[in-house]
C-alpha cells in the first residue's frame, strides 16, 4: 500500500499547486522558467503515476472489503465511463457546447471517471485510489471555477461539430478500453 499512496501523494499533490501551492508555482516559473516548471511538473506526475500502477495491485493483496458492490452498477459504471472519455475528449477539442456548458471538461470527466471506479469497486486499496481522485477532482473543479468567477470568464459555445467529435472519440476510445485495452492494462474485462 506504500507505493500506492506515494504515487497518490506525488501525482495529486503536483496537480493540485494552483489550490494549494499557488506561490511555490509561481515563484518556480519565476525562478526557474516555465519550461523547467513543465518539466519538474511532468517528472513528478509520470513518477506519481509509476507508483500508483506498480502499487495497486500488491495493496490489493492485502485489501479489506469496504463495501461490496451490486452487480447491477456495473452497467451504470460503464455509462458514466463512456460520459467521461466523452468529457475528456471534449477538453482536448476546440469548445463546443459540452465544454461551455461544464467549463472545466477535463476535470468534470475525471470526477465522472472516480465516480465510476467508486461503483464497482469496494476493496481498500480501490476506494483510496478512486475516492483520492473523487476528493481531489472535486477541489480542483471548485477552485477552477472560484478563479474563472473571479477573472469574470465567460465560455462561449463553439459549433456543434465540436461537440460531435468529442462524442465519436469518447465513445470509440471508450469501446477501445472496454473490449481491449482495460483487460491487457490492469487484467480487469470491465463488462464481465
Amino acid at each position: 500500500m506504500t507505493l500506492l499512496i506515494i504515487g497518490l501523494i506525488l501525482f495529486l499533490g503536483i496537480h493540485s499547486t494552483r489550490i494549494f501551492f499557488e506561490p511555490v508555482r509561481v515563484w518556480s516559473i519565476n525562478t526557474f522558467g516555465a519550461g523547467s516548471w513543465r518539466a519538474i511538473y511532468t517528472v513528478l506526475s509520470v513518477a506519481g503515476l509509476i507508483l500508483i500502477v506498480i502499487g495497486f495491485v500488491p495493496a490489493g493483496e492485502n485489501a479489506d472489503v469496504v463495501w461490496v458492490p451490486p452487480f447491477a452498477l456495473l452497467h451504470v459504471s460503464a455509462l458514466l465511463m463512456l460520459l467521461s472519455f466523452i468529457f475528456i475528449a471534449a477538453g482536448q477539442l476546440p469548445a463546443g457546447r459540452i465544454k461551455a456548458s461544464l467549463r472545466h471538461p477535463m476535470t468534470v470527466g475525471v470526477l465522472v471517471w472516480a465516480v465510476a471506479h467508486l461503483l464497482i469497486n469496494g476493496m481498500s486499496h480501490e476506494v483510496l485510489l478512486f475516492g483520492s481522485m473523487l476528493v481531489w477532482s472535486i477541489l480542483v473543479l471548485f477552485a477552477a471555477l472560484r478563479r474563472d468567477r473571479q477573472m469574470r470568464l465567460a465560455f462561449m459555445a463553439g459549433p456543434v461539430r465540436n461537440d460531435l467529435f468529442a462524442v465519436v472519440i469518447g465513445a470509440a476510445v471508450w469501446a477501445f478500453f472496454v473490449m481491449y485495452a482495460h483487460e491487457w492494462l490492469f487484467g480487469v474485462a470491465p463488462l464481465v
